[in-house]
């Protein structure tokens, strides 16, 4: 009965800390997908090279968006057309080199710490979209929620049916047009986001808070104790902890900074702010459902090896200055409540969504 409450708490908690960003999110690439052409989308992240990857990770650096709220804008643009690559490069890029991330790791590490964190998430980041491009090419089959993407307007229902409005529209009269396009574009917005997008990706978001409630559960309070005992072994240690948990780079910082005061290393430590915030098991599920299980064991690679290799090498940097990295540190906390607010708004929103899918 103890574990069960501690589930719930778990559940609520994470669900407070991932509503907010997750709904901005979803507005967001409603937004953008009104705004945004989408052949714009496909003559620059549509094509399998190395140009679209590096597009799309640049894309993907100044935005505000942590790994929960990077979900239905990268669906957005796999949907409008981007390659696989492309799409994975930006949804690895985006949560760990945010310019919210990147300022607050100013303040809590410095510049030496920030400086490193942002290249070598963006070096990962391309890394993985070039690797997919080069090794998973098929494209998805069509299956519920996700369509194979023909053509850069086949993607979303919601979209077909405001074409064939728009167009009757046209056929009538010019200044018919112009009102709607003023009047609408925000409901389209909306609807997009709310209902086609959250749609997608609603049973995987389900799923990974379950699973990531319970994961939160069996990790023990003592984990820093088991870190220094195993100094070696560290990364690893922190890598099973941080691939599936959800936190956002921000939240990640005080975590990090928490373990090296402890004691751990500023390359384990680094470990965790690289994998922690670009997976989750929410993001995981939406990878395989959007992508495919190459892709997913790509970007799990990738990040995995990539974050460890830079962890490495880090410590060794350390190593071979006068620098102490604990000096580095300055801690911060906070809290809020439109967060619950949020939550409550986005199970709502899930719970319609599964259940009109199953009527």
């Amino acid at each position: 009965m103890e574990y069960l409450n501690l589930f719930f708490i778990a559940l609520i908690e994470l669900s407070n800390a991932m509503a907010p960003y997750i709904l901005f999110g979803l507005l967001f690439a409603g937004i953008l997908h009104e705004f945004v052409p989408d052949t714009l989308v496909t003559k620059h992240l549509g094509k399998d090279t190395i140009s679209s990857v590096m597009k799309a990770t640049l894309f993907g650096v100044p935005l505000p968006v942590c790994s929960c709220g990077v979900i239905p804008l990268a669906t957005s643009i796999k949907k409008s057309g981007a390659s696989k690559g492309a799409t994975l490069s930006f949804l690895i890029s985006t949560p760990i080199t945010g310019v919210d991330s990147i300022l607050a790791t100013y303040g809590v590490f410095g510049w030496i710490f920030t400086l490193y964190r942002a290249v070598t998430s963006m070096i990962i980041a391309m890394v993985a979209g070039i690797l997919t491009n080069l090794f998973d090419k098929n494209e998805m089959p069509v299956q519920s929620g996700f369509s194979a993407v023909k053509t850069p307007n086949s993607f979303s229902p919601v979209l077909s049916m405001q074409k064939k409005e728009e167009a009757s529209c046209c056929s009538t009269a010019s200044s018919c047009c112009a009102t709607e396009e003023k009047s609408f574009w925000f409901t389209s917005a909306f609807r997009y986001a709310f209902v086609t997008l959250l749609g997608d990706i609603a049973k995987p978001l389900l799923w990974g808070l379950v699973l990531g409630a319970l994961i939160a559960v069996a990790i023990p309070q003592s984990i820093s104790d088991i870190l220094i005992e195993y100094s070696w072994f560290s990364y690893v240690i922190v890598i099973a902890i941080a691939v599936p948990m959800y936190v956002c780079a921000t939240a990640s910082l005080p975590i990090a900074a928490g373990l090296m005061l402890s004691g751990v290393s500023a390359g384990a430590a680094f470990v965790f702010l690289s994998a922690g915030p670009a997976t989750n098991t929410v993001t995981i599920g939406v990878v395989k459902k959007m992508l495919g299980t190459s892709s997913l064991y790509i970007y799990l690679g990738s990040i995995v090896v990539g974050s460890i290799v830079f962890g490495l090498g880090l410590d060794y940097l350390f190593s071979v200055s006068d620098i102490n990295p604990t000096s580095l540190i300055h801690m911060h906390e906070e809290a809020g409540i439109v967060s619950m607010l949020s939550s409550v708004v986005l199970w709502g929103l899930v719970g319609y969504l599964l259940l009109r899918r199953k009527a």
